[in-house]
């Protein structure tokens, strides 16, 4: 499968699939054979970078899809 990575509204990205997660010196953080897991992007997690479900009633953004300009070049 895929990667795929769900905007949630008022909620975390859902990410599903093959995932290979790192941190910013490229270690791996260990996943337990998930290949379902939820990023925090509320900044409210105390298990950042996974959501915790601490964003619930203090995190408002209606996710709609959007299509982004073309780069610039």
């Amino acid at each position: 499968m895929a990667t795929k990575l769900t905007v949630l509204s008022n909620g975390s990205l859902r990410v599903e699939g093959d995932i290979e997660l790192v941190d910013a010196q490229g270690n791996t953080y260990g996943l337990g054979g998930r290949e379902r897991i939820s990023i925090c992007r509320c900044g409210l997690s105390s298990n950042k970078p996974f959501c915790d479900g601490s964003h619930k009633g203090h995190f408002e953004h209606d996710a709609v899809a959007f299509d982004l300009p073309a780069p610039k070049v």
